[in-house]
Order: C-alpha cells, then sequence, then structure tokens
C-alpha cells in the first residue's frame, strides 16, 4: 500500500495564445476548473494509472472547493484520510496555458499549510511514502523521519523546489526531481551528473521532460528515453510519473521497467488537458506501451550525452 501524504488544490485553467510577461494582458479562450495539487495529483496517478493500492493524507476547508477534489480522489479508488481546516480556504491554483502547450502556475495553498506532524496516520501495511513540498517542510521532514523509523520506503518529489534541510535528505531513499530542482537542491549549476553528485541519497530520479529521465542507483545511471506525443497541455504530467513510478516499485517492478511506465504514463498525461483529468488508466499506458518500438541506440546516446559529467 502506498500513502500519499501532500496537496490537494483546485485548479483554475485558462488556455491563452501564450502566457503573459510582465505587465500584459491576453485574451484567453477557454475556461475550466479541475482537481489539482501535486499530493492529490500523484494519489490518483498511483491508483488509475499505477493500479496500486493508495491512500492519501490532506488538508482541505470547510467550502464548496473541497467537493470536486474529494470525488475525484475517491473515483480514482483512493482511500482518503481528510483533516479539515475549516478557518482556511481549499487550495487553488491559477494556470494559464499556452498553444504550445507551455503552464504557467500560481498556487494559493490555503488548508493545505494546515497539514501538522501529529496528523500522520499508522503506517501499518505501508510500503511507500510519496511526499512533495506544497505543504510546510517541517511537517514533510517529520513524515519521511517516522516513515524512514518505521521503515517505509521514503519517496520525495521536491516540487516546488526549495533547499532541503540534512534531516530529510537523511530520511529519503528516493529523491525525484526535474533538470532545474536538482539545480536549486543541488546548489550546483552543472551538468545532470556533477549536480546529482552533490546529493547523498540511495536512488535520484531526474525527468528531463522531452528528452525522457534518467536515475542513479547504487552509483549507476540508467537512461529512459522521451516518448514521443503531441502534447497538449503537460500540466500534471510529472505528477504521472511520480506516481506511476512509485506504483510500480510498489508492485515489485524493477527501476528500469518502473521508469518505463512511468515515462509511458506522463507522456499519454500530456496529450489531454487537465491535472487530474489527464491521468491515463493503467490499461491505457500498458496498451500504449504495446505500440512503442525500441528506443534506438542513437536516442540513447543523445541522452546520456545530455547528462554526461563536467570533465
Amino acid at each position: 500500500m502506498i500513502l500519499v501524504a501532500g496537496s490537494a488544490n483546485l485548479d483554475f485553467v485558462v488556455q491563452a495564445p501564450h502566457i503573459p510577461a510582465p505587465g500584459e494582458t491576453v485574451m484567453g479562450r477557454d475556461f475550466k476548473t479541475f482537481p489539482g495539487g501535486k499530493g492529490a495529483n500523484q494519489a490518483v496517478a498511483c491508483a488509475r494509472a499505477g493500479g496500486a493500492s493508495t491512500h492519501m493524507l490532506l488538508a482541505l476547508g470547510n467550502d464548496a472547493f473541497a467537493t470536486p477534489l474529494e470525488n475525484s480522489l475517491l473515483t480514482a479508488g483512493v482511500q482518503i484520510h481528510v483533516v479539515r481546516a475549516p478557518e482556511l480556504a481549499t487550495g487553488t491554483a491559477f494556470i494559464c496555458v499556452s498553444d504550445d502547450a507551455e503552464n504557467a502556475i500560481t498556487v494559493a495553498p490555503g488548508a493545505n499549510l494546515a497539514l501538522k506532524p501529529s496528523h500522520l496516520p499508522p503506517l501499518d501495511g505501508v510500503s511507500h511514502l510519496l511526499l512533495q513540498l506544497e505543504i510546510p517542510l517541517t511537517t514533510v521532514t517529520a513524515y519521511a523521519q517516522a516513515a524512514k523509523e518505521a521503515k517505509v520506503q521514503v519517496v520525495l518529489n521536491a516540487a516546488p523546489a526549495q533547499e532541503l534541510p540534512a534531516p530529510l535528505l537523511a530520511s529519503l531513499d528516493i529523491l525525484i526531481v526535474n533538470e532545474g530542482e536538482l539545480q536549486v537542491i543541488s546548489n550546483h549549476p552543472g551538468t545532470i551528473a556533477s549536480s546529482a553528485a552533490q546529493l547523498d541519497v540511495p536512488v535520484l530520479v531526474v525527468t528531463l521532460g522531452h528528452r525522457g529521465c534518467c536515475a542513479r542507483s547504487k552509483g549507476n545511471w540508467i537512461y529512459q528515453p522521451a516518448f514521443a506525443v503531441q502534447p497538449i497541455d503537460t500540466t500534471g504530467a510529472g505528477d504521472t510519473f511520480c506516481g506511476v513510478l512509485v506504483a510500480a516499485l510498489s508492485q515489485g517492478q524493477g527501476l528500469p521497467d518502473a521508469l518505463r511506465l512511468a515515462s509511458a504514463a506522463g507522456a499519454l498525461a500530456c496529450t489531454r488537458l487537465g491535472a487530474q483529468s489527464s491521468i491515463p488508466s493503467h490499461d491505457e499506458v500498458l496498451d500504449f506501451l504495446t505500440k512503442q518500438t525500441p528506443h534506438t541506440p542513437e536516442q540513447l546516446a543523445q541522452l546520456k550525452q545530455f547528462c554526461s559529467f563536467d570533465e
């Protein structure tokens, strides 16, 4: 069983020709609301796309925004442990999605900030604890330390990026970051490999957008090129990757196979609008993979070169 502890936000999404520059007003087109938040997205991905038994600890306000978030998690098969914070609004995010599938996101965390160390439920039967950084850092650290003591695998998607305290890093079994987050956390603006060398974690996974991803485990590097798709909206793709990766690992998959499944799920998520609404089913991920040809030696070589050491 996987326990996800983290954020849940209602996303307010506007499609526009391009993302506004500072001081610029852009005429948008469609407007919709979608259930989101990194924690909730990853929980839905664990359950729906990963097919894993999933629980989630989250905090919500006592308002109308909370209802679609709870419904989305329950519909995906996630068992929820809700901390109610009536004095705070449910978390929200304001997202502009451009015609080239890029996005700009502003988050108002609201009730997500109400999650405290004392709210962590019993960890009996939990194999993996999946965390992000949209709830208080002190709470994330406390959850990670408690899980480590209980011999639960601790996975942190360090987003949004910020400096990580040593006790949190020491509690991690797996750290998942994108290229920019890696540079912030390592405080080393070099290549992927040289930045990774600054971080002492058992497993480090780095997502690289359209290039794919790579991972360091026990001193060895694994490379997974991206699957080609026509993107519509990249919102939630990284969260989908994280959820499916942890789901696959919890079900006994090796890291290379887990990276392949997670990459396929993340690619599919880019072809649909919204965060949780874009997450594919487990069967869709498996069907997508049956239609993919093996990556060429040239693709692997290009990815390895991109991640190379500064030498």
